[in-house]
């Protein structure tokens, strides 16, 4: 069975999870903690991250960016980058403002201050820290909006990864209710879309233990 290595608050985990659902492709899920540097998944993957991919016949597929890539070409069930250039150009110009700007103004933040301090001991959370990140994210939901008052999905017509990559990240940050949306009601109607999708619903459903998420995290309707 194919197999994916993740963990629970990994964007780049569940942007991959998601891409393989949407591709319809069955797949195993095996929790790794890549802080811990374990020696048989440096084996695997050398660089000692998540999401990599490990395919039926033993192929590794390492990182982020290559999943995506590999998945899209691979298998050609549903095109998650588009048909055209100009598509594509846009499909990946969002992707990497999710996968980058977002992570490092927004979630890579909420995910230490809220998750990694408190599940690895590091210290005790700076709520200026977290205020930073809030106020960083309404400019995104704000770019959401405009987006998507113009176009169907963030980057088109068509669902894409570009939604796929945004949707990784806030739902990492909305487990934690730190994502406004009463004050963004387009972006909000655009993830609630994206929740609705059988893709979308593992994701949601995940726990972790000591650790509840906000109480409309899983509810499509909010």
């Amino acid at each position: 069975m194919r197999q994916l290595y993740h963990y629970w608050f990994s964007p780049n985990s569940r942007k991959a999870r998601i891409a393989l659902l949407e591709k319809e492709l069955d797949f195993d899920l095996v929790l790794e903690l890549p802080w811990k540097r374990r020696h048989d998944f440096l084996v695997l993957n050398p660089a000692g991250t998540v999401p990599t991919l490990i395919e039926d016949d033993g192929k590794k597929i390492c990182g982020n960016a290559a999943i995506s890539e590999y998945l899209n070409e691979k298998y050609d069930t549903v095109n998650l980058i588009g048909e055209s250039a100009d598509i594509r150009t846009e499909v990946r110009r969002l992707t990497e403002w999710f996968d980058i700007k977002f992570y490092e103004e927004v979630s890579e933040i909420i995910i230490n201050e809220k998750f990694m301090k408190r599940y690895l001991k590091r210290g005790d959370t700076e709520a200026k820290v977290i205020r930073f990140a809030n106020q960083n994210i309404k400019h995104h939901l704000q770019y959401i909006a405009y987006l998507t008052d113009r176009r169907n999905w963030l980057a088109g017509n068509d669902f894409s990864y570009a939604d796929i990559a945004a949707a990784s990240h806030i739902s990492c940050v909305d487990y934690f209710g730190d994502v406004p949306w009463e004050k963004y009601p387009e972006a909000r109607n655009w993830y609630a879309r994206v929740k609705s999708r059988p893709s979308m619903q593992p994701i949601l459903k995940d726990k972790v233990a000591g650790l509840q998420p906000a109480k409309h995290y899983s509810d499509p309707d909010f």
